[in-house]
């Protein structure tokens, strides 16, 4: 399949009705409270969105991450999608992902057309509900990081996602007190890609095994 009717796939079966929590649970490090009952709860959550950016090289399809820097924090050091909170100058939460990819890895703010929505995702441990928004990007230009918040941008190939032998687990140091236990992660690139990234990229798997 070509990466233009690949793209073309995805963007009608973001369309339909999504996999939902069911995909997000498979890769969740523990059990935790769902983004449906989070809502339903009226839980005074954080909005934040993410940037799912695809493009093309090589008639392959390919997916863009980054990692943070190590810092005393909730998500130091974690590969994510390029995103962040909500900020007043944002109309919406499409417009939060674009913002956050261009001040991130210095994507232009109007590069990148919307493919469709992921389903959201709550983060328990700093209060973020996370909205995906998927983007395919024709020209992808240089980008490069903002070393503040991002040490280093990754790459590859969305169909590795299909390949079970890059679903693992391990035992993560949280903190210095905190280690979990047998959490479940993607291998991406050499890179530990859990938590809500990984849950992420488990719904999407999801979406591509149906085409």
């Amino acid at each position: 399949m070509t990466a233009e009717l690949l793209i073309a796939s995805i963007t009608g079966e973001l369309a339909k009705v999504l996999p939902g929590e069911n995909a997000h649970f498979n890769l969740a490090p523990i059990k935790r409270l769902s983004a449906k009952s989070a809502m339903a709860e009226k839980i005074d959550y954080r909005s934040s969105a993410v940037a799912i950016v695809l493009y093309s090289e090589k008639e392959k399809l390919r997916c863009i991450l980054i990692q943070r820097p190590k810092y005393e924090g909730t998500h130091g050091g974690q590969v994510s999608f390029p995103g962040g909170k909500v900020d007043e100058i944002d109309d919406n939460l499409e417009a939060t992902a674009r913002r956050e990819c261009e001040e991130e890895i210095n994507l232009p703010f109007s590069k990148g057309e919307l493919m469709g929505e992921l389903s959201p995702v709550y983060i328990p441990v700093s209060n973020f509900m996370v909205q995906p928004f998927v983007f395919f990007v024709r020209n992808l230009p240089e980008l490069s990081p903002d070393f503040r918040e991002v040490e280093s941008i990754l790459h590859f190939d969305l169909e590795i996602l299909l390949d079970d032998s890059i679903l693992k687990r391990t035992d993560l140091r949280i903190s210095p007190t905190l280690t979990q236990k047998n959490v479940p992660y993607f291998d991406i690139e050499n890179k530990i890609v859990w938590g809500a990234t990984s849950m992420i990229l488990a719904e999407l798997k999801e979406v591509l095994l149906r085409i």
